[in-house]
């Protein structure tokens, strides 16, 4: 069967994905794009302190630190998805994992704009509060790690972002134990770029409180929009889905799996690093040729002038899927910030 058969997914990455000046190659040279992240930033408030930490190679706070990877990760996310909008992409779902489900859903106008930022301003609030945390990557199927989680209670399944890679969560002291554990046994494990103990039930305490969700008028995806939380899609505009979201696990696995059971798919990932087309490569619906993934970004920070043709690579991609029109970023005129 042809690959027209095939419609758009676009994926949205979380916390882990970010790296200094991701996107960075965009800005000044795609008006939607440097447009969508001004007006963003300006919503956050302090908006030249975070641009300047953005496009800085040296921020004043760490890139992995809450206070910048979630506000960056959600203006980026939101301003490609944009960008790729404006260019007449018309996508059959969204999917995000972590704070990329919140992207997924304000493109998808679940929130307003003025919504999902003041939202993430007051998660990143009630997030640095926490005693320093983190997460770990583990190449284990779940139930291989089950007796060393009994062992560790203050240790928490954070995320399952493949049948072989489980993301652990948990405050430093406990992490730390479990991963020198884990190595001793003869486990493959990484630390994920984050100083937070994101998905785990340390943070539940933190989210008791709806506010302020109570005040917000959500509405039903305009877009198809999959939780990686339900593994379902969204249906309805249920406050409680997004109250519950930083503290609970993030299945993005099995939604992938149930979303390639549905059809055929290009799934594009939406974000820095190229770490969920990874992930998604590796499903037998990919593999088989059913379904194909591509990337908006390259896979490692670069040049700026790399990022631009990354972008038309994957344009060219989705216009070869007849999933995009014949509109490129080189026939956009720069910006009046200038070029990078």
């Amino acid at each position: 069967m042809g690959s027209r058969t095939r419609t758009l997914v676009l994926l949205f990455p979380g916390q882990g994905a970010q790296h200094v000046r991701m996107a960075a190659g965009l800005y000044g040279h795609d008006p939607v794009f440097s447009a969508t992240v001004d007006d963003v930033l300006e919503r956050f408030g302090d908006a030249d302190r975070l641009r300047s930490d953005w496009l800085s190679e040296r921020p004043s706070v760490h890139i992995d630190d809450v206070r910048l990877a979630q506000p960056l990760l959600f203006t980026i996310g939101y301003a490609l998805g944009r960008m790729l909008l404006s260019q007449g992409v018309r996508p059959a779902a969204l999917l995000g994992h972590s704070v990329g489900e919140l992207v997924a859903a304000t493109l998808a106008e679940v929130f307003s704009l003025g919504d999902a930022v003041t939202l993430m301003r007051d998660r990143v609030d009630r997030l640095q509060a926490t005693p320093p945390g983190g997460m770990l990557t583990v190449s284990a199927a779940e139930h291989e790690l089950a007796p060393v989680l009994a062992r560790h209670p203050d240790v928490a399944v954070g995320a399952v972002n493949a049948p072989r890679q489980i993301a652990l969560a948990a405050l430093d002291g406990p992490l730390r134990a479990v991963e020198e554990e884990l190595r001793a046994a003869g486990f493959t494990a990484r630390r994920v770029a984050a100083t937070t103990a994101f998905h785990s039930p340390v943070l539940a305490p933190l989210f008791t409180d709806p506010q302020p969700l109570s005040g917000f008028s959500l509405g039903s995806p305009r877009i198809p929009l999959w939780s990686a939380f339900t593994t379902e899609p969204v249906r309805s505009p249920d406050p409680g889905l997004w109250s519950d979201q930083p503290a609970a696990p993030v299945l993005f696995w099995p939604t992938l799996d149930k979303l390639l059971g549905s059809g055929r798919y290009l799934l594009a990932d939406v974000g820095p690093g190229q770490g969920l087309a990874t992930l998604a490569r590796r499903h037998p619906e990919v593999q088989a040729g059913h379904s194909a993934v591509t990337a908006l970004l390259p896979a490692r920070p670069g040049a700026p002038e790399d990022e631009r043709a990354s972008v038309h690579r994957c344009l060219q991609v989705l216009r070869a899927e007849g999933l995009a029109p014949e509109t490129t970023l080189s026939e956009v005129a720069p910006s009046t910030r200038g070029v990078l």
